[in-house]
């Protein structure tokens, strides 16, 4: 296949915008915490209940239905992130056979720090678009599998490779990417992340049968989530 992905030129208008739009920055202080997260100030302390609603666009590993979600907005190259991936993979084959828990995965593409992840989050709602939920998480879970994080990634290599084991077909998705008809849906996700109160990667809430929300704030190990969880599940 031609190698034409003109990845980092374009999608660089995503991050660019949204922060702007949500007036958030970097300071050059990127603090890292405890649990693990690559971090970014924000103008002004949002609340989780401005987390937009999950519905059936959502890219979602689980019952839609689930009593409990856990919406995790994450960038591709953050290694907290590929981190974090690996732990909600194994706390979602305690509960996604009972339907009890509903992991939905939306885009924070952090591209001060890494520069190929706004490019990355396209490449995975293309897989996405031609192939539907089953192969968004296909692609995910492989490109945490297998990429190096950190922008140390061969991108250009990796993603066909990707998209071929998928088996979705190269010039339909080359077509897809070079659209970037999928740039608002990205910056949505970005300005809805730092509204309910994402200040790094990864950044998740919890949202309660009830509605009631929790922050989940960095790499948390998975005896925190699953406590999490169970909290979450004794609100009605």
């Amino acid at each position: 296949m031609k190698q034409t992905y003109p990845y980092l030129v374009p999608i660089s208008v995503i991050v660019a915008g949204a922060l702007v739009a949500v007036a958030v920055f970097l300071s050059g202080n990127n603090e890292r915490s405890v649990v693990g997260t690559e971090t970014q100030p924000v103008a002004q302390k949002p609340a989780t209940d401005a987390v937009r609603k999950v519905t059936a666009a959502d890219h979602i590993k689980g019952d839609i239905n689930a009593p409990v979600k856990i919406i995790e907005y994450s960038d591709f190259e953050c290694p907290f992130c590929q981190q974090f991936h690996h732990t909600l993979s194994e706390v979602m084959e305690t509960y996604v056979d009972t339907s009890e828990v509903a992991w939905v995965f939306r885009q924070f593409p952090i591209e001060q720090l890494h520069s190929k992840a706004p490019a990355v989050a396209m490449a995975s709602e293309c897989a996405a678009e031609l192939g539907g939920n089953d192969a968004f998480w296909q692609f995910t879970d492989r490109y945490f599998e297998v990429s190096l994080a950190n922008n140390r990634t061969d991108i250009e290599t990796v993603i066909p490779q990707l998209i071929q084991e998928i088996g979705i077909e190269q010039s339909a998705f080359q077509t897809c990417f070079d659209s970037e008809r999928h740039l608002d849906r990205i910056q949505a996700d970005f300005n809805n992340a730092a509204e309910s109160g994402g200040r790094g990667t990864p950044w998740s809430i919890v949202v309660a049968p009830n509605g009631k929300t929790f922050p989940l704030s960095g790499a948390q190990p998975i005896g925190a989530v699953e406590q999490l969880i169970e909290i979450a599940r004794s609100e009605s």
